[in-house]
């Protein structure tokens, strides 16, 4: 009871009581998501993007787009802020049960279709050209990052009660999963423009496709319909600017001179061979060039650190990849396996394609290195998804603890 007559000291002392009540009260959930969540998987994310703000500040110096100036300092202070909420992205989706999106499906198609006539409305063009940011009171949002992390939680609904309440391998089964892909895929390439997430989709659907437990003989009627639709889709609906990036890297003749369509890949290649093993002198740094902080970051890194710097880099990506797919192949179920196999694939086919851009071995399409790329929508679905595969080892496993197959 408290005993004070002053009024302001009650009130003082009432709230102070209030205060440590609520603390001893939320320690204890503090203590159990420390000790449930993965907060290994969580370090060397939040390492590779303490890491990023080094990079991000490097590639901007005296950089410019456009003719304007990048301020260093300004994108600094957007990627440690992205950083801070994908921290707390990473933290909310690790305690909410994966189970809870799943069973919301189809509000996350309606999102998924949303932002995307969203896109259509008030889409602007990135740099690379593409048509596919929503920007507004100076924040730029790319709706395809999120309809990333959307897909693979309703792929996985989807396949999981397939699997459980029907044949998996049925005509009727494969073509309910085709078409969700269909027309995700369609969503982002043709309203959303952005051929790169295209590619990423692609990716994720046949390898949730193959860990689902979907026969091979579906992937090989599949490669048959692929290439059956590909001169329409060529044809159709790439354009010429995306045709010259895709052939780019495999057709010298495009570009002979590396001043056009591989003007970028090129330039990257020269920071590359400029950083050598440890990394290059002030005085021997290779030209400045667009999208050095976003797209082709790992360039500034290896200009910067050299070898040394990149083979750090693919280690922590490598590290982060190997957590997910042994932290999906341990759950207890095969809703839980699908999503970590997803976020793992996403992180694995981002990592190789941006890393090919940067070499010259894969067509520039303008995706991001994971957690060191610039960009605050890449970050925080970044750590949404990994808190989603934290989620996975934080919620009890179920009494029978095996996937379902």
């Amino acid at each position: 009871m408290l005993k004070c007559t002053p009024y302001e000291s009650c009130v003082s002392a009432f709230f102070h009581e209030r205060e440590v009540i609520l603390i001893k009260k939320v320690i204890p959930y503090i203590k159990d998501f420390f000790k449930r969540a993965d907060i290994f998987l969580f370090s060397v994310c939040f390492l590779c993007a303490c890491f990023s703000v080094y990079a991000v500040y490097v590639a901007t110096s005296g950089m410019a787009a456009g003719g304007v100036i990048i301020s260093p300092t300004k994108c600094v202070i957007i990627q440690i802020l992205s950083i801070g909420i994908g921290v707390g992205a990473f933290v909310v989706f690790t305690v909410i049960d994966a189970d809870i999106l799943g069973e919301q499906w189809r509000w996350l198609c309606v999102i998924n279709v949303a932002l995307m006539v969203a896109l259509v409305i008030f889409g602007s063009e990135g740099e690379s050209g593409s048509r596919s940011w929503i920007r507004f009171a100076g924040i730029s949002v790319q709706p395809s990052e999120i309809v990333k992390i959307l897909y693979i939680v309703v792929a996985a609904k989807q396949m999981t009660y397939l699997k459980e309440h029907r044949d998996i391998n049925s005509f009727l089964s494969v073509a309910q999963i085709a078409a969700h892909f269909v027309i995700v895929f369609g969503m982002i390439v043709v309203v959303g423009d952005d051929l790169g997430s295209g590619t990423i989709i692609l990716a994720l659907f046949l390898l949730m496709f193959f860990a689902a437990g979907i026969k091979l003989y579906w992937f090989a009627i599949g490669g048959a319909a692929v290439a059956a639709v590909i001169p329409l889709l060529w044809t159709y609906f790439l354009k010429d600017y995306q045709k010259q990036r895709l052939i780019a890297p495999y057709d010298k003749s495009i570009d002979p001179d590396g001043w056009g369509i591989t003007w970028q890949t090129t330039q990257s290649r020269y920071s590359l061979m400029a950083g050598r093993m440890t990394g290059a002198e002030a005085s021997h740094r290779a030209t400045v060039f667009t999208g050095k902080h976003t797209d082709f970051v790992f360039a500034s890194i290896g200009e910067k650190l050299g070898m040394i710097g990149c083979i750090f880099v693919i280690i922590l990506l490598t590290i982060i990849i190997v957590r997910c797919v042994y932290i999906g192949l341990h759950a207890g179920r095969m809703y839980d396996m699908l999503i970590c196999i997803g976020v793992a694939g996403a992180l694995a086919f981002q990592t190789f394609i941006n890393i090919g851009m940067c070499i010259g071995i894969t067509p520039v399409i303008g995706i991001p290195l994971p957690f060191f790329s610039y960009g605050g929508s890449s970050m925080v679905t970044l750590f949404s998804a990994v808190g989603l595969v934290s989620g996975v080892r934080y919620k009890p496993k179920p009494a029978h603890f095996s996937m379902i197959y």
